[in-house]
């Protein structure tokens, strides 16, 4: 997978509104001082799939975030009508059969696939109520593995496993960041988190960054704001 171009590249604004209008209002508001725009499971609920397919069509990069996870015929069904949205990025949770029946319904479409680790959101207290042993990090490495070795593009993980991941995947593989807060900024749901400096530092390529931006009294001065940061920190 190819390595983002530039700073602005590199940062991943998370439009998690209530409305197709709403997530319009707010591209033009920030315009061009982001690199990818990401389309999670609000918007698709709400007409958010005819916006990936028209974003994608005047050239943007869209982020589809639909963490898909079903029985291999359905994943794979998934990822040839996500194909042909023309979108560039969409997620997948990173278990094996999944992962290996996204990368052979995609075949050679230049879709990114983004194997989904453990959700920042989730601490470790979290994890042991859900039943797994060990720890987060530990799943995350492994999970990272497997997309590895399934043929993934990238993998989605927190700040705090970036080391461990790029160690276990290599160069070639893309480390996409959520979980990401300005210094200062409210941490809402998430608990694995780091500022943009952080994790560029610690090796990530991509930031995904929602509130930071999207509530901010004016978008695109907060968007370029943490582009400056990506700048500094790489």
């Amino acid at each position: 997978m190819a390595r983002p171009g530039s700073p602005r590249d590199r940062l991943i604004v998370a439009l998690d509104l209530p409305t197709v209008a709403d997530a319009e209002a707010m591209i033009g508001r920030i315009g061009d001082n982001v690199g990818v725009y990401k389309i999670g499971l609000q918007l698709v609920f709400a007409g958010g799939v005819d916006l990936a397919r028209r974003l994608a069509g005047e050239g943007k990069a869209v982020f589809l975030d639909v963490k898909l996870l079903d029985i291999d015929n359905t994943v794979a069904s998934a990822i040839d009508s996500i194909v042909r949205l023309g979108v560039r990025f969409v997620t997948v949770h990173g278990y094996p059969q999944a992962m290996r029946a996204a990368v052979a319904a995609r075949g050679d479409a230049p879709l990114n696939l983004l194997g989904v680790t453990v959700m920042t959101s989730i601490g470790e207290d979290d994890f042991a109520a859900a039943g797994y042993a060990g720890t987060i990090s530990d799943r995350v490495v492994a999970r990272a593995a497997d997309a590895r070795d399934a043929g993934m593009n990238g993998v989605v993980a927190s700040p705090l496993e970036i080391a461990a991941v790029r160690a276990a995947v290599g160069e070639d593989m893309a480390i996409v960041i959520p979980g990401v807060r300005p210094a200062g900024a409210d941490i809402g749901d998430q608990k694995r988190i780091a500022t943009p400096t952080d994790a560029i530092a610690a090796g990530a390529d991509y930031l995904v960054v929602g509130r930071p931006i999207t509530a901010a009294a004016d978008p695109a001065v907060a968007a370029a704001a943490i582009v400056d940061e990506i700048a500094a920190a790489a």
